[in-house]
């Protein structure tokens, strides 16, 4: 869906521009180099964000089960996702999981390799 949709990921500068192209980063609101943001903006193609967001549903259920079951044998991304869920919530956690993932996605079609984590 996302080759379909995007096409030539090389036309976005990099990941977050990407990301904010699907709406999965908060808007910003700077003056005087202070930056302030905002709220998930959630423009851009709703499908792809769907799609994304739900792939991060999984993930984060995965993770927490697994940190129930064996919190030792986390990954690194595991741990954070542990910690980021704890500090900000389930929701706030599903979109910045799903923000990271549009970020590995542009990545790998920008370079043009297969995924390497």
């Amino acid at each position: 869906a996302v080759v379909a949709s995007v096409g030539d990921a090389t036309m976005f500068h990099n990941g977050r521009q990407f990301a904010a192209w699907l709406g999965l980063t908060p808007s910003q609101y700077s003056s005087g180099g202070k930056p302030k943001l905002g709220r998930i903006t959630r423009r851009g193609d709703d499908y792809l964000r769907t799609l994304l967001v739900q792939g991060a549903r999984s993930v984060l259920a995965a993770t927490l089960r697994k940190h129930r079951s064996a919190p030792a044998a986390l990954t690194r991304l595991q741990q954070w996702i542990v910690t980021l869920n704890a500090r900000v919530g389930y929701h706030k956690t599903l979109v910045a999981i799903a923000n990271k993932h549009a970020r590995q996605l542009w990545a790998v079609l920008a370079k043009g390799e297969a995924y390497n984590p």
